[in-house]
């Protein structure tokens, strides 16, 4: 049972670090740049992590600035506004990602300059099979680790963790919390104390300041991932383009 519930959390968080920090902060919004060395390797590192939930990061970085521009629109590829139900949005939102991803949306070239495409990587990585093969492997791991029946449940969690957190971000966190800023759209930060999203929980932050490498604002607000971007900035890893001052580590 340790194995099986240790498994689930070092996945929660590392495909979530991947999602926030290469998916999100990078292909969407262009918070720093990196090497082309690097970018393959973030990749890369967001296959492995996200496995069967594996998201393109040039599809997500387009529907992402799709949603920041339209927020809460009916052009806002996930919004609460105009869904019935998260499975709907989820639904909706799916196909939005998958016209993206095949070439079939028609995309102002705003939304697609500057974000990463390794196209043929995006092709092996969401192949039907490869997913599939992932899903055998969770499976195979709670079949020999798992020995509470109740483990498994989590198994269909792997399966779509991806889509899993951002139907915590986009359908929770336009409905529930607190608001630091008034703006044009719903979004609110989730919770106070954001240990289980990365700092993505703080929302209504991000669209107040959507350049903002650090997603927190209040002093209790502490974004764990900026740190490590940070750190990177300072080893060469990646170059921020702006510095804020207001940023707990800037």
């Amino acid at each position: 049972m340790v194995f099986a519930i240790s498994f689930f959390v070092a996945h929660w968080y590392l495909s979530l670090f991947s999602q926030t920090f290469f998916h999100h902060r990078y292909a969407a919004h262009g918070m720093f740049t990196m090497s082309r060395f690097w970018e393959k390797f973030w990749h890369i590192f967001s296959f492995v992590t996200q496995g069967s939930s594996y998201l393109s990061p040039y599809a997500y970085g387009v529907m992402h600035r799709l949603h920041h521009a339209y927020a809460d629109t009916e052009k806002d590829p996930h919004s609460p506004k105009y869904d019935k139900n998260l499975f709907t949005m989820m639904w909706r939102t799916r196909g939005i990602y998958m016209a993206i991803d095949d070439g079939k949306a028609t995309v102002e070239d705003k939304f697609v300059k500057g974000v990463p495409k390794w196209r043929a990587f995006d092709r092996f990585a969401e192949a039907k099979i490869v997913r599939t093969l992932w899903v055998v492997l969770y499976v195979a791991l709670y079949y020999f680790f798992a020995d509470k029946w109740w483990l498994y449940i989590l198994i269909p969690i792997h399966a779509i963790m991806g889509p899993f957190h951002g139907v915590i971000i986009n359908w929770f966190a336009h409905k529930y919390g607190y608001r630091n800023f008034e703006v044009k759209d719903t979004s609110m930060n989730l919770m106070p104390v954001d240990v289980f999203m990365l700092g993505e929980g703080f929302h209504n932050n991000h669209h107040k300041f959507g350049g903002r490498p650090n997603f927190g604002h209040r002093w209790w607000e502490i974004d764990p991932v900026y740190p490590f971007i940070w750190l990177f900035d300072k080893v060469g890893m990646i170059k921020l383009k702006r510095k804020h001052p207001e940023d707990f580590m800037g």
